[in-house]
């Protein structure tokens, strides 16, 4: 008899079921890592001070632009209201993508902080003047573990101090 031949081993690929449970495993784990990524309250307190603060100038810009008298509310959503002609009452501004009802992302949350140098009731809506002529104001924006002050100028200016960690 001759040498035996080693035995064949097949050789084969892999199947289709396969490739779709690896990309299912490495989907979930990106999936899994976005979300803690944005469970970072600090990042997320600093990146909605800014939209917030672009947002409170572009106001008391188009209340100026419009000639209008526009306001703005935060509690769980930012929210821009506009004064209703020849009345006390405020309507929801809805014709302006930026000043659009915004939900902060949990467990974000702002007031109103002050008005005119005095404290601000936490319902306040914040007004801006048609004549730009605005009143100095500050809204706080806060997670349970970190705060961000937005404060505004004479001038329509909003700079941001935080975010900071809360103290007790």
């Amino acid at each position: 008899m001759g040498p035996l031949a080693p035995p064949k081993l097949a050789l084969r690929g892999f199947t289709l079921v396969e490739i779709l449970v690896v990309m299912l495993i490495v989907g979930v784990a990106g999936g899994l890592v976005v979300l803690s990524l944005d469970r970072d309250e600090r990042g997320t307190t600093a990146r909605e001070a800014k939209r917030f603060a672009g947002a409170l100038e572009h106001a008391a810009a188009r209340a100026q632009a419009r000639h209008e008298t526009l306001g703005v509310s935060a509690d769980r959503a930012l929210r821009f209201w506009r004064r209703v002609p020849d009345s006390d009452r405020w309507q929801p501004v809805d014709d302006d993508d930026v000043l659009a009802t915004r939900v902060f992302p949990e467990p974000l949350a702002a007031a109103a902080y002050t008005y005119a140098g005095q404290r601000a009731a936490a319902d306040a809506i914040v007004p801006f003047r048609p004549t730009g002529h605005n009143e100095p104001f500050a809204f706080v924006l806060a997670t349970p573990e970190w705060r961000a002050m937005l404060l505004s100028d004479p001038l329509n200016r909003v700079t941001i101090d935080g975010p900071e960690p809360v103290t007790p």
